[in-house]
């Protein structure tokens, strides 16, 4: 098979691809406030615009991944290139929020399809090495988002800070992949070549017991990976810390580490590296939790990276030796999960919990005297308004209204509306007016203290991990050792 098609290209070529892939999360977590500020949007428009990325995704994946082999490989990678190609131009003329949703949606398709085709292919040319490979391909996530997230940083501190330039440097790695890969032949899924039919795919997959625990224990991995990771720049930034080098730094390491997957595979085996991942990974992040210095901040943050570099592509590498007849269809299905857990439930639910826990730290009297200097200071900034900003200003006027009649009936804070109306008051105002100032000195430490409980309590889902792969990697050395199910052609 080596032979036959230039395996080796097409792997470079994956890789790549995947490049562009990460680079669109790092991307859009930094283009997310100039949007912000450029179209008046609302957090929850922002919100949407960023989950996008997330939910589409899952989508895309679970609707063409389980199809790799009869579309073609080669055909789902095209198909995500016109995808890159559309939604980069939908972001970079976008008028209004609709465009600019639709656009990180179109490029979370090609995220999808990328990784549902890219994952059996790399599967399909290694298959001796199915584990390692996978790492070494997933090193390339981590390793966009380093890029992506140090070009973002230098182009702001040259001058550079147009967010479209941003959004079209994905242009690139999408070109590159294109021009590496897309002219090749491909082979045909493991899973095709051994004559194992769709039907019997689709069988072995839902009706496999380990599949169905490894597609439960995925959505944690990626939880515990993905989750923080999202939120860590917003969180640590509140406490005037560079959260976008600290996010960097993981990926950085996570990349190095990926790539030595090999000699670590041959000591601990699959399973024991997710069982090493899951005690470390929730050290790390329940220390994070508590790290106040930058010391502490980044040898917590080691740790963490340390214990979720290999989740993800070793959770895929298991599906693919342990359930080798659910070919595309399981690494589909493990892709969909892992997005679904992040997208749907685990950033929303931290961010419910920083929202409730971080709403304890405002100090009621100091917020009633912003409350009371909104009322104050946005009628006039009114009148030297355009009609948008003018549209929000009233909104930010009802509320603190509601918030001050609040307040004298019940002699407590609304939850949630308060940190919105300091959020509003910090985009609303001048930069350098004392009520921007007043703002941020109550909103950080509310967001810095709620994000630490919220990465706390993803920590608690590493418990469950290590006693769910700890039992896993006893049950191979009782049997003899982690063994790898053949297909033969």
């Amino acid at each position: 098979m080596t032979e036959e098609y230039k395996a080796t290209k097409l792997f470079v070529g994956s890789c790549v691809a995947l490049i562009a892939t990460a680079m669109t999360f790092a991307v859009l977590s930094a283009i997310m406030n100039p949007l912000k500020q450029q179209f008046l949007l609302t957090n929850e428009q922002v919100g949407y615009i960023g989950g996008a990325g997330l939910w589409g995704f899952p989508i895309s994946i679970l609707i063409f991944g389980p199809l790799c082999s009869v579309l073609g490989i080669r055909f789902l990678l095209r198909l995500a290139f016109l995808f890159f190609i559309s939604g980069i131009s939908l972001m970079i003329l976008a008028k209004n929020f609709w465009m600019l949703f639709f656009g990180a949606l179109t490029i979370a398709f090609a995220n999808g399809l990328v990784e549902g085709a890219c994952n059996p292919l790399v599967a399909t040319l290694y298959p001796d090495r199915k584990t390692e490979k996978l790492n070494q391909f997933h090193v390339w996530f981590p390793g966009g988002i380093v890029i992506g997230g140090l070009l973002c940083y230098f182009l702001d501190k040259v001058g550079i800070t147009d967010w479209r330039i941003k959004v079209g440097s994905i242009l690139i790695p999408t070109f590159a992949y294109a021009m590496i890969m897309l002219a090749e032949k491909f082979p045909e899924t493991e899973r095709a070549q051994s004559g194992v039919s769709f039907g019997e795919m689709i069988k072995e997959t839902l009706g496999r017991p380990l599949f169905i625990l490894l597609f439960i224990c995925m959505m944690m991995t990626a939880s515990v990976e993905l989750g923080p990771n999202r939120w860590i720049p917003a969180v640590l930034e509140a406490g005037g810390i560079p959260g976008m080098l600290v996010l960097v730094w993981t990926s950085l390491l996570m990349a190095l580490l990926r790539q030595f997957a090999g000699p670590v595979v041959e000591k601990l085996s699959p399973t024991g590296m997710l069982l090493g991942s899951a005690v470390l990974s929730g050290i790390g992040l329940f220390a994070l939790s508590y790290a106040q210095t930058y010391t502490t901040i980044f040898i917590a943050d080691t740790i963490f990276a340390i214990g979720v570099c290999y989740f993800w592509p070793t959770m895929l590498g298991v599906a693919s030796e342990r359930v080798p007849k659910g070919g595309e269809f399981a690494l589909a299905l493990l892709g969909f999960a892992g997005n679904v857990g992040v997208g749907l439930l685990t950033i929303p639910l931290m961010g419910r919990v920083a929202d409730y826990y971080g709403h304890e730290k405002f100090d009621a009297d100091k917020t009633i005297a912003i409350v009371k200097q909104v009322e104050e200071v946005f009628p006039q900034l009114l009148q030297s308004s355009g009609s948008r900003e003018r549209e929000a200003m009233l909104t930010l006027l009802a509320e603190a209204k509601e918030i001050q009649t609040h307040y004298n009936e019940k002699k407590s804070l609304p939850p949630i509306k308060t940190a919105e109306l300091f959020r509003r008051v910090i985009l609303l105002a001048p930069e350098n007016h004392e009520i921007t100032k007043k703002a941020k000195d109550l909103l950080n430490p509310a967001d810095l203290y709620g994000g630490r409980i919220g990465f706390r309590y993803v920590s608690g889902l590493c418990v469950i991990l290590t006693i769910v792969f700890g039992a896993i990697y006893l049950r191979d050395l009782k049997m003899g050792g982690y063994k790898a199910e053949q297909l033969t052609a």
